[in-house]
């Protein structure tokens, strides 16, 4: 009998270890720190279609090597809704991505929520920054910006197992591009 107990305590004790293990390996273990470069808050412009670093102060970002959508930034910036409507490509139907809880300045849940009434609008940062993922800014009205990965149609079929298409470039086109 006491063996049973033995190997049943055994079992819950390595159970609550590998728990333990695997929530901080997602939460803390693969993000780093970003800093600032001066060109990482970047829009496509109307005009040139290429993206173009905008005005931006207090910026605070993360990112893991594990997986091209774990980067979460904020910021602030003075520039306007109107001026960035008319100077800048919008991006359609964007859904942040939930960022660790420690990193406490990006809250998906708040960030869609001004999506959904409108204050805030959001970008198109660059695309294909990896190959399927694209990087969206959003800003809102007072200014508060947040940056996100997000996948595009390509990544979307190409991690799902679909056909991409000819739509779609060709892996090893875009994989340089980083």
């Amino acid at each position: 009998m006491r063996l049973g107990q033995f190997l049943a305590g055994f079992t819950v004790f390595s159970a609550l270890l590998a728990g333990g293990a695997m929530y901080y390996l997602q939460v803390y273990a693969f993000y780093e720190e970003v800093s600032a470069q001066g060109d990482d808050v970047q829009l496509v412009s109307l005009m040139s279609g290429e993206p173009e670093p905008i005005l931006f102060e207090n910026f605070q970002a993360i990112d893991g090597s594990s997986s091209p959508i774990r980067y979460r930034a904020c910021f602030t910036t003075e520039m306007s809704h109107a001026l960035l409507s008319v100077t800048y490509v919008a991006f359609e139907n964007a859904e942040p991505r939930n960022a660790p809880g420690w990193f406490d300045c990006f809250d998906a849940e708040a960030i869609g929520a001004e999506l959904e009434v409108g204050t805030a609008l959001t970008f198109l940062s660059q695309k294909n920054f990896a190959y399927g993922v694209d990087r969206v800014v959003a800003i809102t009205e007072d200014g508060r910006g947040y940056v996100w990965h997000e996948l595009n149609d390509c990544g979307a079929k190409a991690y799902d197992g679909s056909p991409t298409g000819e739509a779609c470039p060709p892996r090893e086109d875009v994989e340089g591009q980083n």
